[in-house]
């Protein structure tokens, strides 16, 4: 995919840069965990306080030449299928919603386990969602090993690379350990990655100990991490875009320098997304507003670092005009910046909802945009001036060879209407919204992902099993 858009210039880029080393020199930062104390300290990094960094810019330059410019996801069987990397766009779901519009009834009610099974069967049979993610957090299950059900579930249900969240360290090994079973083991995973681990970072100067130890396990194991530092503009940042930016981004070049400490090499896949503030009007945190669009993804291509971006949300309630309207606006922006990793399709209620319709409805978006943004042949075949010749002024080119050869090079919608206002009405006259929930039940109905071999299934199983008595229940929710 081409990408058309630049939101910063390269002079702005470096100005954002300058600006980061000059946070992590001034000001400094606080890890709260002591192993990556004792890598920045034997590093040359000065620590104040038992805890409080001051990075020295070269030691951000190292990092920077030692991590991978470029990271590919493989397929659960092996076949790399996301090379995160030039302008290469991916699309799919988010994580954890606490709430779910059911497709079926229009009821906004609490998901259950069987919801993220349902949202993964989905994502596996969109054509155009490359990628999973949870999607719900399921109520029916113990929630501190949520994590552990959510993983054991997207493994059973696709084959498509899995972007997992865990809410302790202890749930990212029992993770690891699973798509380790699944791969053929840990050397296996580490060279055709099908995982790859979301680290929420409480602030860009408060790296919390859980996000620490996430981002030391995954790179002494050289899997790909996503060290995402949350700055609220406001709030926890500056409420302007360009220093909420250089916050945020100050404390993903922590990270990037901790994990080439640890293992230099191991990839590190950094936001494509910054700059954003709370509406002082509602304090809610909107997942779509255009303020900061773009921004991030420019600072990722500067660094020439593969990133995880969002596209796809919305504001809204329920699956509308106004939802339909923001998920593609989002969508078309990260794609023509360039995003990598697009996540968050199919989200309403910044965040806080999911829905499957919705989610149908941006795999729609995708088809469009990838036609969109795809490179133009023009040649003799395309141009195809001999025929025009042949056909002159008074003839068709309904019947000929060429139109067959060539029409289904043309985007078809599978969604979208096209139809007369007579044939739509013939077929219903259904919304947009009913058609993707109809397209969601033929989905479910017909779609069944390829199976675990029945060692990799019990192996999971029994890491959930290990959970939930290590947490002193038994298992809640069998898969």
């Amino acid at each position: 995919m081409n990408s058309v858009w630049a939101r910063l210039t390269h002079e702005q880029c470096q100005q954002l840069h300058n600006a980061s080393l000059e946070i992590l020199e001034r000001t400094g930062a606080r890890l709260f965990n002591d192993e990556a104390l004792a890598l920045v300290c034997k590093a040359g990094a000065k620590v104040v306080e038992g805890n409080h960094v001051r990075f020295p810019a070269r030691l951000v330059e190292q990092a920077l030449s030692t991590a991978p410019k470029s990271v590919t996801l493989f397929d659960r069987n092996g076949r790399p299928v996301m090379p995160l990397e030039g302008n290469n766009s991916f699309f799919g779901p988010g994580s954890d919603c606490l709430n779910i519009v059911d497709h079926r009834t229009g009821e906004r009610r609490r998901p259950v386990l069987q919801d993220v099974a349902e949202a993964i069967r989905i994502c596996d049979g969109l054509n155009e969602i490359n990628f999973v993610m949870s999607m719900f957090l399921p109520s029916d299950v113990r929630q501190e090993i949520a994590d552990r059900y959510q993983m054991e579930v997207m493994l059973h249900n696709t084959t498509k690379p899995i972007v997992l969240v865990t809410y302790e360290t202890s749930g990212c090994v029992d993770a690891v350990e699973m798509a380790e079973a699944v791969a053929g083991g840990a050397d296996a995973l580490r060279e055709r990655p099908f995982i790859t681990c979301y680290i929420n970072v409480t602030t860009g100067l408060l790296h919390n100990a859980d996000a620490l130890e996430k981002l030391l396990f995954l790179a002494g194991k050289g899997l790909p991490a996503l060290y995402i530092p949350v700055v609220s503009g406001g709030t926890t940042g500056p409420i302007t875009m360009a220093g909420g930016l250089a916050l945020s981004n100050a404390g993903v070049l922590v990270g990037l320098v901790i994990s080439q400490l640890k293992r230099e090499g191991t990839p590190v896949i950094i936001p494509g997304f910054g700059g954003d503030a709370l509406d002082m009007r509602t304090m809610v945190d909107p997942y779509c507003g255009p303020d900061p669009r773009g921004m991030a993804q420019s600072l990722a291509h500067f660094y020439q670092l593969p990133m995880f971006s969002l596209g796809g949300a919305s504001e809204s309630k329920l699956v509308d005009q106004q939802a339909g309207l923001e998920a593609a606006l989002d969508m078309l922006i990260a794609a023509a910046s360039g995003g990598h990793i697009v996540h968050d399709c199919g989200y309403l209620e910044s965040g806080l909802t999911g829905s499957l319709a919705q989610l149908a409805i941006c795999n729609e978006v995708a088809a469009w945009i990838r036609h969109a943004c795809r490179p133009v042949e023009i040649s003799a075949e395309t141009l195809a001036l001999d025929l025009i010749d042949q056909v002159g002024p008074d003839g068709q080119f309904l019947k000929l060879p060429h139109t067959r050869r060539h029409m289904r090079e043309r985007w078809y919608p599978t969604l979208t209407d096209r139809d007369t206002y007579n044939g739509w009405l013939d077929k219903g006259g259904k919304t947009l919204g009913e058609r993707a929930a109809e397209q969601v039940s033929q989905i479910l109905a017909t779609h069944h992902c390829e199976p675990l071999s029945p060692t990799a299934a019990e192996t999971i199983r029994r890491v959930v099993l290990r959970a939930e008595a290590q947490a002193g229940s038994e298992s809640l929710a069998p898969v």
